[in-house]
């Protein structure tokens, strides 16, 4: 019997114990809790209204103790965790962080309200960000048409080696006027301009996206290519020229050219910006300036990628069926002048060249 007793006491006893611990562990979880509970549901506020897209209604008070409430909130979930509290209150904060931590470290907006902002004035920053660069380009691309127009005019033979296989079929020194001119009018009814739109993109966007990414070597790679790809302009305007037919050329040309062009430009003129960055990072490291100049540049070539589209349809598709230069150049000018305008007068609000 007293066996059987002091079975029943330990038991007794044990039963208690716990009844204490767990007594202890509520009590202990309900002080933690009643300690911060306060700015918990601060920030639970704060964060419930900004779901609801009430920003009005938050004062700048809360704006700017938001990132430390979560950090308390963070931690309490960490000793909570620690201590094993209670199952509602480990449900509690795991929740209540989550949701503060996409608004202080997640996304700041979707997919559209991005592209928003980036039509309305973030590319538009990104490329008055460069302009120094972009000019250095354009000087380079300048060159290029010169150089490819006195090389051909010394000597010929050089034609061969800047227009590309894909351009010199008809278009070769010593061609007639009457063959020079077919090249340029008489295609409206031509089947398969949509293919031939997908490859001028593809050409287009190959030597763009060189331009940019051989800027890492100072800048220097970019230049070259910009030089070497417009000497073929050069030397088609040599050719065209010699029989009379330069503002037709031209006219044919600007339709998508304007456009195309410029985006090579802003390629090339980010390609350089990275490289000078690098090769002048001022008090930065190199690493540090070549991000910095990163970033900027890979706006300007997300909208350079938009260009190169709208080039590709202007070329494929409103070139064939337009038939006039007059036509051809009004439309060319009015691209031309809706890009400078975009880029360089046009702003709208306070938008950095880093989408801040």
């Amino acid at each position: 019997m007293s066996t059987l007793a002091q079975r029943v006491t330990g038991w007794f006893s044990k039963t208690e114990e716990q009844a204490a611990a767990a007594s202890e562990a509520a009590l202990r979880s309900d002080r933690f809790r009643l300690e911060r509970e306060t700015e918990w549901k601060r920030l639970e506020a704060i964060v419930t209204r900004m779901e609801k897209g009430r920003l009005r209604g938050i004062s700048d008070e809360d704006l700017l103790a938001l990132p430390v409430l979560y950090r308390t909130a963070a931690s309490s979930l960490s000793i909570a965790r620690e201590t094993s509290l209670d199952r509602a209150t480990l449900s509690y904060l795991e929740a209540l962080t989550q949701r503060a931590w996409f608004l202080v470290y997640g996304p700041r907006t979707t997919l559209w309200g991005w592209f928003r902002r980036f039509l309305g004035g973030g590319w538009g920053a990104a490329v008055r960000a460069i302009w120094i660069d972009v000019l250095i380009a354009l000087a380079a691309m300048v060159a290029g048409t010169v150089v490819g127009w006195l090389l051909v005019s010394s000597n010929p033979d050089w034609y061969y080696s800047l227009v590309g296989a894909g351009f010199a079929d008809e278009r070769v020194p010593g061609a007639s006027r009457a063959v020079l001119h077919s090249t340029l009018f008489g295609h409206q009814k031509e089947n398969g301009m949509s293919v031939f739109a997908a490859y001028l993109f593809s050409n287009n966007a190959q030597v763009s996206i060189l331009a940019f990414a051989l800027g890492f070597a100072f800048g220097l790679p970019s230049i070259m290519l910009l030089v070497h790809n417009t000497a073929m302009l050069g030397a088609m305007l040599w050719l065209y020229h010699g029989q009379g037919l330069t503002l037709d050329l031209i006219g044919w040309l600007s339709v998508h050219g304007t456009t195309e062009l410029f985006a090579i430009l802003l390629a090339g003129g980010a390609g350089i910006h990275i490289g000078r960055a690098m090769a002048f990072p001022g008090d930065a490291t190199v690493l540090e300036a070549a991000a910095a100049a990163g970033r900027r540049a890979a706006q300007v070539m997300t909208g350079v990628v938009f260009m190169l589209i709208v080039a590709a349809l202007l070329e494929g598709f409103a070139r064939q069926l337009v038939d006039i230069t007059t036509t051809r150049l009004a439309l060319g000018g009015f691209m031309l002048v809706f890009w400078c305008g975009y880029f360089f007068v046009w702003r709208r609000g306070r938008v950095t060249a880093e989408g801040h």
